[in-house]
């Protein structure tokens, strides 16, 4: 591997690993923020504590220390994780505590008339949440699920420290191998920024689709 040829595969190889990082990351985060964030409006008060306490941790430690514990600690006490499987939970449960706060928040900015309404049509609760205020909601929470994502896919770097050959980790590989500081990690910050760039376009597209279906449900 002594041409710019191989280095610039193992950047796509850390990409990829990037990429899938992100991908899974989003799969566990956005579950867990609904189930997080409406918890939160639980009408059970043991519901609302146990969810509480989840956003407020995560929301709370840091990430580093987080991945380490899914890395090194749970193997302790019987969960034997690979990197992958650990970069994942660290990152998804990370993420998913700060989009519990934003399903909350969306939901709850649903005007008064939207929950007088559910009760008009006779809905139970979970009726109205998920025909009615959800939908309404999702919309809300689109732009800062994108944020979000995006966040998660910036902090897809620390992986590189249990040894996940991400991309960050493929560009210390490329710089110790090469002597060249600025060639690898510029290609990284090129690499970072158009999947970014990709995850925000791909976010406004659906907020503008979801937007166009509700007007159209509306009238």
């Amino acid at each position: 591997m002594g041409d710019w040829s191989g280095y610039i595969g193992l950047m796509l190889d850390g990409a990829r690993v990037t990429v899938e990082l992100t991908v899974l990351g989003c799969a566990l985060a956005l579950p867990v923020a609904f189930a997080a964030g409406l918890g939160r409006l639980s009408r059970f008060w043991a519901v609302r504590a146990l969810a509480l306490a989840y956003i407020e941790f995560f929301r709370g430690t840091s990430i580093f220390v987080q991945l380490f514990w899914a890395y090194f600690v749970l193997p302790l006490i019987g969960f034997e994780l690979t990197p992958l499987q650990a970069g994942v939970l660290a990152l998804g449960l990370n993420v998913g505590a700060y989009g519990a706060e934003v399903v909350r928040s969306a939901v709850q900015s649903i005007g008064r008339e939207q929950h007088e309404a559910c009760v008009a049509l006779n809905l139970t609760r979970w009726q109205g949440l998920r025909h009615v205020l959800l939908p309404q909601a999702f919309v809300v929470m689109i732009p800062t699920f994108g944020n979000n994502a995006i966040e998660l896919l910036k902090a897809t770097s620390v992986v590189s420290l249990i040894s996940l050959t991400d991309l960050t980790f493929q560009a210390q590989v490329v710089r110790s191998q090469t002597g060249s500081t600025a060639i690898p990690f510029l290609t990284v910050l090129v690499i970072y920024f158009a999947l970014a760039s990709m995850i925000s376009f791909g976010m406004k597209t659906l907020e503008r689709r979801m937007t166009r279906g509700l007007d159209g449900i509306r009238h």
